[in-house]
């Protein structure tokens, strides 16, 4: 992943990189690529280290960056989507982004305001995508303020968390890497797998 890999991204600039990529990630339209996850999980496992270790983060500031990022990104997206209204629609069609926008309003629509905006949390693009679509579709800005919060923190602080008691369970951090990266894909990939199985069900006669 080049310059966005996890490892680069924590060892360079710490958790100052930990909120730069979470807030492009939930904020930009362009933040899609961007290795949220991973970089949690990662950072878990770095602030388990011991702090005289080389590639150490501190938890305490991993936790406020990655949260911090995670809610000033997506209220910025809202305010894109709400600021830019049904153009915001037009300008991403036949794009990844338009695709990544149906999908996300597909979720709105099937789970609710609230529902969707935790759940989009956990799904690839779909966090990318889902805040500027509530600031498009017109959902309330208390509604949205709400659920983002609650969707971001369980997102940002559970996964750190998760990569903190691996790290502090795993005496080998850089053996550990690999299989958690492989559980955060496994979680972010499973939704869609889900939904795209009972789509199957629902059109089988």
């Amino acid at each position: 992943m080049g310059d966005f890999s996890p490892d680069h991204l924590l060892t360079t600039f710490g958790a100052v990189g930990i909120f730069a990529v979470l807030f492009a990630e939930t904020g930009l339209l362009v933040g899609f690529f961007l290795p949220g996850d991973t970089l949690l999980i990662a950072a878990g496992i770095l602030a388990a280290t011991p702090a005289t270790a080389t590639a150490h983060l501190g938890l305490a500031s991993v936790l406020i960056a990655a949260a911090a990022g995670a809610l000033t990104g997506a209220q910025v997206g809202y305010l894109i989507g709400r600021t830019a209204g049904p153009r915001l629609f037009a300008a991403t069609s036949g794009s990844r982004r338009g695709a990544g926008m149906v999908r996300a309003r597909g979720l709105m629509e099937r789970f609710g305001h609230g529902r969707a905006i935790v759940l989009a949390r956990f799904v690839p693009v779909a966090r990318t995508l889902m805040n500027p679509l509530a600031g498009a579709s017109g959902v309330p800005a208390h509604v949205f303020l709400l659920w983002q919060s609650v969707g971001g923190l369980i997102w940002s602080v559970g996964i750190i968390l998760i990569g903190y008691f691996l790290g502090s369970s795993v005496s080998d951090i850089e053996s550990s890497l690999l299989p958690a990266f492989a559980v955060i894909i496994a979680l972010a990939v499973f939704p869609v797998l889900v939904r795209g199985l009972r789509r199957r069900r629902r059109r089988v006669p």
